[in-house]
């Protein structure tokens, strides 16, 4: 039932990002384009998740001790900005940005026959497989986080 709810849930997203229109490279790829042909419905879209979002977070939160498929709720610790975080946003706003993909918007094109999504799936496995490398080798003095 834990991963038919997933599946479940991962289409419910795919069908809303397919449908604002953000599986499309194009679109997103205007909405940094604040200088030339700037599209501002990302925005709006990200907006409207929230506005969805948030009120049934806290409701939620406020109203069960775990979620119904796991042991706990898995929340970020508050106040944790650090270099990892930073350089990570950073990384993932330049890869965005170049290729007009982000993970959630990435998996939709694929279905649509974007070309392009598969190599921006490629280029992610590839950034996280390395990622966990760079963790695990200690390179830059990064430690691996445990929670």
């Amino acid at each position: 039932m834990k991963y038919l709810s997933a599946v479940a849930i991962g289409a419910i997203f795919g069908i809303g990002i397919v449908l604002a229109g953000m599986a499309d490279p194009a679109k997103v790829m205007n909405f940094f384009d604040i200088a030339g042909t700037w599209d501002p419905s990302l925005a709006f879209v990200m907006a409207g998740a929230l506005l969805v979002t948030a009120p049934g977070y806290v409701l939620i939160q406020r109203s069960r001790k775990q979620p119904v498929f796991d042991e706990a709720f898995h929340i970020p610790a508050k106040g944790r900005i650090d270099a990892r975080l930073i350089g990570g946003s950073v990384l993932f706003g330049i890869g965005w940005g170049i290729a007009g993909f982000c993970p959630g918007g990435s998996i939709p094109a694929l279905g649509l026959g974007h070309r392009e999504a598969y190599i921006f799936l490629a280029a992610l496995v590839t950034g996280m497989l390395a990622a966990r490398w760079f963790l695990k080798a200690n390179v830059f003095g990064l430690t691996q986080r445990t929670a």
